[in-house]
């Protein structure tokens, strides 16, 4: 049941963004709310052994996204709720507009139960069908806020994924996970990472990645390790990846809005 009702969180921005784009409405308000900290998940969450256990004494150091110390995640909760909406709509009156939703992308490799397939096919899939649907280039992209969750083999794999799907491009590249700093809200972890790359596309600042002090992986990426990071391109276009156990990928695509 967990997977079901976190898939469906997961594409509730893309359905709201497909409605839109369909016509069959002006405005949708998509999002999700999490409380899931409880002993009967807790203790589901350890028995699985997906959550971190080396940082019990110091708890603001727990969860680390692509840290070579990393050893699994932290449950966190919270909401974000997103108003999408048409474009001449939003301009007729006059609302704030952040970014603009370019794309989506889904893909289910369904590789195991808990752990995304090796080669990262279904995450390199759901970002392909992203920047297809946009319309763009992966060239165009320069910031990605990863799913990375803390785990030692789902962070190391996404960025397989990533470098393997920009190739070259990836030296152009800046990758952050916010769940260093509220770890992971399961069912509506993508709905508050989105506001997150919203708002570093509105304010051209990419969030950092806390408690990354030591990268465990070779890569042509760039991170923001602790600080935040000036985003200094003319025309700011992120992907947003949200995964889910049982191989279940979605990715958003996120552009500037330019008037």
């Amino acid at each position: 049941m967990h997977n079901i009702r976190s898939y469906e969180k997961r594409i509730q921005q893309s359905d709201a963004f497909r409605f839109i784009r369909g016509g069959e409405t002006s405005v949708m308000v998509c999002g999700g709310a999490e409380a899931c900290i409880s002993p009967l998940a807790i203790a589901a969450f350890c028995r699985l052994r997906a959550l971190s256990t080396s940082k019990n004494d110091f708890p603001y150091e727990a969860s680390r996204p692509f840290d070579k110390d990393r050893d699994g995640f932290i449950m966190g909760e919270g909401a974000a709720i997103l108003v999408l909406e048409e474009l001449n709509h939003a301009l007729e009156r006059k609302a704030n507009i952040y970014a603009e939703v370019l794309g989506y992308g889904l893909s289910g490799d369904a590789a195991h139960l808990t752990a995304p397939s090796e080669d990262g096919t279904g995450a390199i899939l759901a970002m392909d069908r992203a920047v297809k649907d946009a319309g763009i280039e992966t060239v165009d992209i320069t910031f990605i806020n990863a799913h990375a969750t803390s785990t030692p083999l789902g962070d190391a794999i996404e960025l397989k994924a990533i470098e393997s799907f920009m190739g070259q491009h990836s030296k152009n590249v800046t990758v952050s996970s916010t769940k260093g700093a509220h770890g992971h809200l399961l069912g509506a972890a993508g709905n508050l990472e989105a506001v997150f790359t919203i708002l570093a596309i509105k304010n051209g600042i990419i969030p950092p990645t806390l408690n990354l002090h030591n990268l465990d992986t070779e890569t042509l990426l760039n991170f923001a390790p602790n600080i935040k990071k000036i985003w200094s391109s003319s025309e700011r276009i992120a992907l947003k990846n949200a995964f889910g156990f049982g191989g279940t990928n979605a990715c958003l695509c996120f552009g500037q809005y330019n008037e």
